[in-house]
């Protein structure tokens, strides 16, 4: 079967697409690449080359890394395994920090239970970009099925601990002292995934009382996708409301209440992405929390650079972007875009509205750990929950709401509505269209700073449209014209 490598790496239905035999394939020609490609040259040198190899809590997720360990050795390559389910951005980190020529992670990220996949990172420690998954592919369809029998013994790959050089790698960028002086109480749910032992480890380490759910290890991730939306997260907002309110209470449920969490965060299966949850249970969109991260950085820490957004990310962060005077980079969807421009120049963030960011200092990839823990600075700084810093920075900067629309089109439906969408408007929903980007697709930006983008995933027949508009009755405008459309 054909191989194809999308925004993060390939995925599929393990036992109908992800097999031994094409994870064998993968692993072979990712090999084949580090050891004979001479583009793009790699920083760092090391005889023989390394591989950092993981895997996050996925059903046969150990044994698919093992088996790519036992391939890649065939090449004359070292390995690393973690000796654990470990967070993408920690195997991220562990490619740069040993100087590695790439990792191989075997993973399906946030996609529901039965999925796995794999996941090459160049030396550099970032998703690989385009060129290079392409010529991975091109090796796979190449190559001749590898059979375990074939594999001449090996010794057995070193494993290690990922946790205390990657810990010392937050500490670096994440305030502790700050946490420590605002320690609070916390509610966290890595959802059965990668990412217990991280987050819930780090907030104890500042002082923090934490309240874990879902930390035991289960491939089947509850029964739901491990992904931190408010649909997955039920658990966590009910745990942060149990305490009713402060009226007509005893001294002791007084005492209660001023306990309880002030926030909720949470963790996808592989721990690059995250959710973030106040007092009530109101989870936060990914726009929200990126434009509060650039906001808490550069005016509580006074860092300076520049900022990265998607093209489909809201225009929320340009708006405090331009409150301290930071430039704003736009790229197409996929974090290995936003990482190739923090690899480039200082970006005090860079991130996507599918919960995914990256800060300067950091890796170029994803960390939802980061993320999380940066929240809770931010709540420590402020002294206020998200929603209240939240609601202040919307009196300066105005109201954004966003929305979103997976249409699911037959082929001749897909090509007939991009055909219509590439001829342009004039105007949409009665908005004079002002600009259309073509980074990604394509984006009108309307005459009231609105906007409508669409995306066609290149995977499946579906059209991605994104809406963001300043009040709720404008994006329900919005939406409704993109339904009238797609019914053309």
């Amino acid at each position: 079967m054909p191989i194809k490598f999308g925004t993060s790496g390939w995925r599929g239905i393990v036992s109908d697409e992800v097999t031994f035999a094409n994870v064998r394939r993968c692993a072979d020609a990712i090999a084949r690449y580090v050891t004979q490609s001479p583009i793009p040259p790699f920083p760092h040198s090391s005889a023989p080359p390394l591989l950092i190899i993981g895997h996050d809590a996925r059903f046969l997720g150990r044994e698919f890394a093992i088996a790519c360990a036992k391939v890649v050795q065939q090449h004359g390559i070292n390995v690393l395994l973690t000796d654990r389910d470990c967070p993408t951005p920690a195997i991220a980190w562990h490619i740069r920090e040993k100087k590695a020529r790439g990792g191989i992670n075997i993973t399906a990220s946030h996609n529901p239970p039965e999925y796995n996949g794999v996941k090459f990172s160049g030396p550099d420690g970032a998703p690989a970009p385009p060129e290079v998954t392409k010529l991975i592919e091109q090796l796979i369809s190449d190559s001749i099925p590898i059979q375990v029998s074939a594999l001449s013994p090996q010794p057995s790959s070193k494993t290690f601990d990922p946790r205390p050089s990657y810990f010392r790698q937050v500490r670096r960028i994440v305030d502790f002292k700050l946490l420590r002086r605002g320690r609070q109480r916390v509610v966290v749910d890595t959802m059965h995934g990668a990412g217990r032992g991280y987050l819930d480890a780090l907030l104890k380490e500042a002082g923090w009382q934490v309240e874990s759910l879902h930390e035991n290890p289960d491939p089947l991730f509850g029964g739901h996708p491990p992904e931190p939306a408010a649909e997955h997260l039920h658990e966590l907002a009910a745990r942060l409301r149990k305490v009713g309110q402060a009226s007509s209470l005893s001294n002791s449920s007084k005492r209660k209440l001023e306990a309880r969490a002030t926030i909720g965060l949470a963790l996808d299966g592989d721990a690059d992405r995250y959710g973030v949850m106040d007092a009530d249970g109101r989870i936060f969109t990914a726009n929200q929390i990126l434009a509060l991260t650039l906001y808490h950085l550069a005016k509580n820490r006074g860092w300076k650079g520049s900022a990265v957004r998607t093209v489909v990310t809201s225009h929320m962060i340009d708006r405090v972007a331009e409150m301290f005077g930071v430039k704003i980079h736009e790229t197409p969807v996929g974090f290995k875009y936003v990482g190739g421009i923090m690899q480039r120049e200082p970006v005090i963030v860079g991130g996507e509205e599918s919960n995914g960011l990256s800060v300067l200092g950091h890796v170029p990839e994803k960390d939802g750990v980061v993320a999380c823990l940066l929240m809770a600075e931010l709540v420590a700084a402020e002294k206020k929950s998200v929603g209240a810093v939240l609601k202040e920075l919307e009196k300066k900067i105005g109201a954004f709401h966003t929305d979103r629309i997976n249409a699911r089109l037959d082929e001749a439906g897909k090509e007939r509505f991009l055909r219509k969408i590439a001829e342009g408007f004039g105007e949409f929903a009665g908005k004079q269209v002002v600009n259309v980007i073509l980074v990604d697709g394509h984006k009108f930006v309307l005459d009231d700073g609105s906007w409508v983008a669409f995306r066609a995933s290149g995977t499946e027949p579906v059209i991605r449209c994104y809406i963001e508009a300043h009040s709720k009755s404008e994006c329900a405008k919005l939406r409704r014209a993109i339904e009238a459309l797609l019914k053309e």
